[in-house]
């Protein structure tokens, strides 16, 4: 598994049929650190994930085995929507952050 961001959209309006109906997304890849590194993959959407949300991803044959992409020609799979992730007790990555509202 691998860690990306969304990114973009990719809309094929001319594509094989087997692959009618998934979502398509670009996925920039980023570093254990959360700091975008080189590298972009079009990956199908398994999970309804959105702009700006880090994700898991597969890529090869690992790609083909969900239920939505079995036998489809597809490369890479997002699989996963992170919430958080840590490193040797330091928290990297945290998608709900509490905000602290001012007294008014």
């Amino acid at each position: 598994m691998l860690l990306g961001k969304i990114v973009g959209t990719v809309v094929a309006t001319r594509k094989t049929e087997s692959l009618e109906g998934l979502k398509l997304l670009l996925v920039k890849n980023i570093d254990p650190k959360a700091k975008e590194s080189a590298g972009y993959v079009v990956a199908a959407d398994a999970v309804g994930a959105g702009m700006g949300e880090v994700v898991l991803y597969a890529t090869g044959s690992s790609a083909r085995q969900t239920e939505g992409t079995n036998n489809r020609p597809v490369d890479a799979i997002i699989m996963g929507v992170v919430d958080t992730w840590d490193i040797e007790g330091k928290t990297m990555f945290e998608k709900y952050q509490s905000v602290e509202t001012a007294d008014v």
